[in-house]
């Protein structure tokens, strides 16, 4: 059971972070094509040998800005978001995370089309006791409306 929290948490972790590489909305002079407002991001996450995650949904406002997701837990996360680069409506970042639940290295990929975002992300986790564990995140947005 101890076991399956310390997962639990770890994930949890991760998908704060898996959205994290967009706070950093300096990455394109121009940013993407797409429209401002109240966005609904869902992520998915799957994890070899683990039972399936439910996905997560929450709700953004994005802004030229502010254009890329990014979870409320941010602000508690330790993690390093580097070699973030646009090419046109498309994003591509590493990150590194260190907790004391364990330490995650990862890259992933974003594109946006007007009122739409795809994206996935794969992780790397090294928990102790734990070994090593790999996560794959799909990242799917659409706006619902404007923000509020």
């Amino acid at each position: 059971m101890e076991r399956r929290k310390k997962m639990k948490k770890m994930v949890m972790l991760f998908l704060s972070v898996g959205l994290l590489f967009a706070s950093h909305s300096s990455f394109a002079a121009g940013g993407p094509d797409f429209q401002e407002g109240l966005w609904e991001i869902t992520s998915v996450s799957e994890m070899p040998g683990m039972p399936a995650m439910p996905s997560v949904k929450q709700n953004q406002c994005m802004t030229n800005k502010d254009y890329v997701p990014h979870s409320k837990e941010e602000k508690d996360s330790s993690c390093t978001v580097s070699d973030l680069k646009a090419d046109g409506n498309t994003a591509t970042w590493k990150l590194k995370c260190k907790s004391k639940e364990g330490e995650m290295d990862g890259n992933g990929t974003i594109t946006y089309s007007k009122d739409k975002l795809s994206g996935n992300s794969v992780i790397n986790m090294q928990i102790p006791g734990m070994g090593k564990m790999k996560i794959t995140n799909k990242l799917t947005g659409r706006r619902i409306g404007s923000c509020k």
